[in-house]
């Protein structure tokens, strides 16, 4: 954490008419004394912490390791209640379709300090703001993974001064980072995928951070991520992390944004008028880490900006994995594409289908005929999907022409080929074969509108 553990911690309330326990405290949140304060009442906590109170990341004391320390915001003590059963499919069904306002105001109800928001420095600030307005106190914490951008380290700060509160950071273990760097090179996630480094950098410290807790707030929405998100609840048991209590079904997730549009999440931060990272202003639209995210072109979907180099369907970094279904995730974060029962795409006379054996004889021809454009594409990606028409119109313009237009089914059990051979990094990719040369040329450009395609061609034929 961020803060330093000593023998005697001190808590600052502002004063306010709302009293529990014999302690005034304000009802919109608390804050350590090194904070700037009004007129405050100050508590010492020499002797114990409280036992109903627990670090963010708490874990059962081992005798074979060294947990380093780490402090976060303590209350005074208060006598220990039981803790409530709460029924998850009825409070899920009774918040269906409550606003987000109104799904906060019950998580932190229901949990008091033991739930935390998770901000990841994006648009999720406003749970912050659903949080603030509720008037309750709320626990917020973020994974810094040493690799995020310079501006979401500096709006972190931001969102500090502006609500008064301490974000509870928490850091991957800085032996397992460096062996993977010392084994693997800064950039390994380019070659191998993305899950091994966000494994080391977010998942665990993540896993340690909820080992803390009963439940945890996230800013998931449905239209997220076609592929991984779309059935997202509202509250639900996490199916991959445990919660203080251990074992499954002992931690509870609430999504309270899961039914909310990205377009209305931003109106309601303008209305607001809270602090953004001055990313979103650049075109980033999903942040993470620096060298995993890009931003955006006009019309490309959110997640396109994550992970870029992979399959479109399962962009998740392992901190929602429970959201990737297991029929269509392989080791490695990718789709596998055994979805046959996807409708094919690209459908027209004038695209050619290229077998197996159609695009390895392209491949070793270097003196061809006529040129060609070829899509490596899966059925059941999106963004395959969204540049059918598109790429369709360019087959028709380029009919009698010189150059071919085909496309190749990339997916399932041609993957392997199609990266070796191919250079298929995500789906779509598309190459452009010249005619007296042996290596096709990877178009690069997120543009795949009829006149952008058309221009790469013609620069090169």
């Amino acid at each position: 954490m961020a803060l330093a553990v000593t023998s005697s911690t001190s808590i600052v309330f502002s004063s306010s008419n709302r009293t529990e326990q014999g302690v005034q405290f304000n009802s919109s949140n608390f804050q350590p004394s090194d904070r700037a304060n009004r007129s405050p009442a100050v508590f010492n906590l020499s002797q114990k912490r409280s036992a109903a109170v627990k670090p963010l990341n708490a874990e059962p004391k081992r005798n074979d390791s060294i947990v380093p320390s780490a402090a976060t915001i303590f209350a005074p003590d208060v006598v220990e209640k039981s803790v409530e059963v709460v029924d998850i499919e009825k409070l899920a069904k009774d918040l269906e379709n409550s606003s987000p306002l109104a799904i906060m105001d019950k998580a932190l109800e229901k949990y008091g300090n033991d739930i935390a928001i998770a901000f990841s420095g994006a648009e999720d600030v406003a749970l912050i703001e659903y949080a603030h307005l509720t008037g309750r106190p709320f626990r917020v914490f973020s994974l810094d993974t040493g690799r995020l951008n310079p501006e979401t380290y500096k709006f972190f700060d931001e969102v500090e001064k502006h609500y008064n509160i301490r974000i509870e950071y928490m850091f991957p273990d800085a032996v397992e980072v460096q062996a993977l760097v010392r084994t693997k090179g800064l950039f390994s996630f380019y070659e191998d995928g993305h899950q091994e480094c966000c494994r080391v950098r977010k998942v665990r410290p993540l896993r340690r951070a909820l080992k803390g807790l009963r439940a945890w707030i996230t800013g998931q929405r449905k239209d997220q991520s076609p592929g991984t998100r779309s059935e997202v609840p509202v509250v639900q048991v996490d199916p991959v992390f445990e919660g203080m209590d251990g074992g499954p079904g002992s931690l509870v997730k609430f999504n309270p944004v899961a039914n909310v549009a990205g377009n209305d999440i931003w109106s309601f931060l303008r209305t607001m008028d809270v602090p953004v990272n001055s990313l979103h202003a650049q075109g980033y639209v999903s942040i993470g880490c620096e060298p995993c995210t890009r931003s955006v072109l006009p019309g490309q979907h959110e997640r396109e900006g994550r992970w870029w180099w992979e399959d479109a369907k399962a962009k998740e970094c392992g901190l929602h994995k429970g959201n990737l279904k297991e029929e269509s995730v392989n080791g490695n974060g990718n789709g596998n594409g055994n979805g046959n029962s996807a409708a094919d795409i690209f459908e027209s006379q004038n695209v050619v289908n290229l077998s197996r054996t159609g695009i390895e004889n392209l491949v070793k021809m270097e003196d061809r005929k006529d040129a060609w454009m070829v899509v490596l594409y899966a059925p059941w990606c999106p963004f395959c999907q969204a540049m059918e028409a598109s790429y369709v119109e360019l087959a028709d313009k380029l009919a009698g022409s010189g150059v071919k237009v085909g496309k190749f089914r990339a997916d399932g059990d041609q993957k392997s080929f199609a990266k070796q051979e191919l250079q298929l990094g995500s789906f779509p990719t598309i190459l452009f074969f010249p005619k007296h040369s042996s290596r096709p040329i990877k178009y690069a450009s997120e543009r795949r509108d009829v006149d952008s395609l058309m221009a790469f061609i013609n620069a090169l034929r």
